[in-house]
């Protein structure tokens, strides 16, 4: 028998009886049976020379005695109780490796889980729907305000002083670059040299 199969066993034995006759108002809670011939060969800390620990004002030795008594009872359960919860916790961890669950797995279904439950949440919608009307709100002002500029540069382009502007950067063109700026290829009247299609070089 495993260490933690032997704890749940002593466990139940030892306080089966006394979980039935709980009185949370006696001095004697959960020692329903007098089992001091049990508890006998248990050393009490602070049992041995009471003159270190002086009882307190109104609690004689026989109170004093019974509550050592079930403060050791109390401390074994405690201690049994953590041994049974740790078998558990390993055997819930052995049955978790089998099922190919780790951690990892169920971290990502906590959070798909806990995602899902924001998403079907009434705040959740409330701000979907605020935010999608935002958005729609804010695309229709973009599409009007682009429109508006590319109006705007239309009618400047048509404007005289677009018109006069533009002309004046095709004479400088014309300046700088010559008639070949079109992409024609002019000859000058005093350009008498024919030109070679391979030349030496």
């Amino acid at each position: 028998m495993d260490p933690a199969s032997q704890a749940a066993k002593m466990m139940s034995e030892s306080s089966a009886s006394a979980i039935a006759d709980i009185n949370l108002n006696s001095p004697n809670k959960g020692l329903g049976v007098d089992r001091s011939d049990s508890l006998s060969d248990v050393p009490v800390e602070g049992a041995m020379g009471n003159s270190a620990n002086p009882l307190p004002p109104g609690l004689t030795e026989e109170e004093a005695e019974e509550l050592r008594t079930e403060l050791t009872k109390v401390e074994e359960e405690i201690s049994t109780l953590r041994q049974v919860l740790s078998a558990k916790e390993r055997h819930a961890a052995e049955l978790r490796r089998k099922l190919g669950l780790n951690p990892l797995n169920e971290l990502k279904q906590n959070l798909t889980k806990s995602w899902q439950d924001v998403q079907t949440s009434n705040a959740y919608k409330k701000t979907q729907e605020t935010l999608s009307q935002a958005g729609q709100k804010t695309s229709a002002a973009l599409s009007t305000v682009g429109t508006a500029i590319s109006r705007r540069l239309g009618d400047m382009r048509n404007s005289a002083t677009f018109k006069s502007f533009e002309d004046k950067v095709g004479n400088l063109k014309y300046k700088v670059v010559g008639p070949k700026g079109n992409g024609e290829a002019v000859g000058s009247p005093t350009d008498t040299t024919p030109t070679q299609e391979n030349p030496p070089f």
